[in-house]
């Protein structure tokens, strides 16, 4: 697919030359967006060690202990998209830090509510807060690294700086909760966000909080928002996830799981027919979204490596802590190698622009099938952490890392810098959903493998699963090699099409028509009145 050609149309920030930034205020940039991304997954992995605690403290039984957790993920993911097109028709700057001082103020707060229903609350606000700084963040990066190897380079560490805050957020959550107390585990996020949001009002430079939207100056920002469609997608987003969540625990075939799966698959059809119908620069997804080049098998590359880490965690901190006994602390430390390993390897964004995105993707889903094999052959005794697991650990981590920054670096390279925020959204709501759906069939394939092979005290279910995710990788790697195509790698970054451009004029050229209308009618009945 040749790249598409420049429209008048698609100009932006990053279309134009932008203001030169010194090489220090660069790097201060991508520390404090690193910072807010490694947040969002420290107050998640933090909230780990803390379960137990917080059923005590706030009333939450066992069975609603989940809703700690996936209180926060569902509106996450729900949100990702609305805040992806704020990005881009309103302002990346402001979105940011709304979202980086929402998430530290209500940290605060809820390192004091005790109910519990105040508690899962304001988890499910913090993750709507939480949403709104990772596209918004993405969409700075791009403003601030134009450049293709600073850019890849800068997403490398953004993503690392998330897995890391995984892995650390565990160890310091169990520090925390051992030896001082659970609460420090939401007020040193607070602590670190307060700050990060103060600092991004000065250090942001002012030119990109002005919008480059493409809509007339006398229409309403909110009108290229595509609501009705943002709607629908968020609507079939909780429901589905909602749907998996308790589908694991509840049973898949009551009727609590199967009404808000099928309702959910049917506002999901619903949503992609109306983005045909609604025009092209109001769309949620525009249509030809998909059709940039490799974008949707890069989307299907997105929906692994965050699945892949949640995993492993939820495996082995319930098998090495209610198994083998180990302490909190123990178990965290264990799952170090992961984080280091993901640290490492996400800095290698500059390969890709020395090798095709493709072979660096293709070399980590082969580091993370290899991974598997070892999870799946040996885990079952203390013993087989240094014979299996830490070498699992160690490359699964890299190949995830280098799945997942790579992905991300490829995708942005193949879609229109106009289109950050919503591709931004996109591709961390992959990630989001990849998580869900997989860990659902994870779960599932775990529990029945343990239902006739000896229950949860033996590894032939987690072995069991293990093995289902190598099917997965072995997906990826057949799905990478046949469909993505190389012919763009290191090309031009797409605009618009030509195609594209003539029907947004268009669309511009009736809303301003539309426009002229109001004005003239209104002009008419003052006369009238007059």
């Amino acid at each position: 697919m040749s790249s598409p050609a420049p429209g008048p149309h698609a100009k932006t920030l990053v279309d134009g030359p932008p203001k030169r930034l010194s090489l220090i205020h660069k790097l201060v940039l991508l520390l404090l967006f690193s910072f807010a991304h490694f947040l969002q997954a420290f107050s998640d992995a933090a909230l780990f060690p803390a379960i137990p605690l917080l059923e005590v403290s706030t009333g939450i039984t066992g069975t609603q202990s989940a809703w700690i957790i996936s209180a926060f993920k569902l509106t996450f993911a729900s949100f990702l998209l609305i805040s992806g097109r704020i990005s881009d028709v309103y302002s990346p700057k402001k979105a940011f830090i709304a979202g980086v001082s929402v998430l530290g103020i209500l940290s605060i707060g809820a390192g004091f509510v005790s109910n519990k229903i105040a508690f899962i609350a304001l988890r499910s606000v913090m993750g709507i807060a939480a949403a709104l700084t990772t596209p918004s963040a993405l969409t700075l990066l791009v403003h601030v690294f134009p450049e293709p190897l600073e850019q890849a380079r800068a997403i490398g560490v953004f993503g690392g700086c998330g897995a890391f805050g995984n892995v650390l957020g565990l160890l310091i959550g169990a520090v925390l909760v051992q030896y001082i107390s659970y609460h420090w585990a939401f007020w040193i996020v607070a602590i670190i966000a307060i700050p990060v949001a103060f600092t991004c009002i000065f250090a942001i430079p002012p030119e990109m909080a002005k919008s480059k939207n493409r809509a007339h100056p006398h229409i309403a920002k909110w009108k290229s928002l595509d609501l009705i469609g943002i709607f629908v997608l968020t609507a079939a987003l909780i429901l589905f996830i909602y749907a998996l969540t308790s589908g694991s625990a509840d049973g898949w075939a009551t009727a609590g799981v199967l009404t808000p799966l099928i309702i959910s698959i049917f506002l999901i059809a619903g949503f992609f027919h109306w983005e045909t119908i609604v025009p092209a620069h109001k769309a949620a997804i525009p249509p030809r979204t998909w059709f940039y080049n490799n974008f949707a098998v890069l989307f299907g590359s997105a929906l692994v490596p965050i699945f892949w880490l949640t995993s492993v965690f939820i495996v082995f901190t319930t098998l090495w802590q209610d198994v083998f006994h180990w302490t909190i602390i123990s178990t965290s430390v264990h799952l170090l190698p992961i984080g280091v390993a993901s640290f490492i390897a996400s800095c290698t964004g500059s390969l890709s622009r020395r090798f095709s995105p493709k072979w660096i993707i293709l070399t980590g889903y082969f580091l993370t099938a290899m991974s598997n094999i070892l999870c799946a052959v040996g885990g079952g005794r203390p013993e087989d952490y240094w014979t299996y697991i830490f070498p699992a650990f160690i490359i699964g981590g890299a190949g995830t890392s280098l799945a997942y920054t790579h992905t991300i670096i490829a995708i942005f390279q193949a879609t229109p810098a106009s289109m950050a925020g919503t591709v931004g959204a996109i591709i961390s709501g992959a990630l989001e959903f990849g998580s869900a759906v997989g860990l659902a069939a994870f779960t599932s394939i775990q529990t029945s493998v343990e239902a006739t092979h000896g229950g949860p005290q033996e590894y032939y279910g987690r072995a069991a699963a293990f093995w289902f995710f190598l099917g997965i990788a072995l997906i990826e790697i057949l799905s990478l090699s046949y469909f993505y195509q190389r012919a763009t790698d290191h090309g031009p970054q797409p605009i618009l099409d030509d195609y594209d451009v003539v029907k947004v004029s268009e669309e511009m050229s009736n809303e301003n028509d539309e426009v002229k209308n109001d004005t003239l009618t209104v002009k008419e009945s003052r006369s009238l009145a007059v």
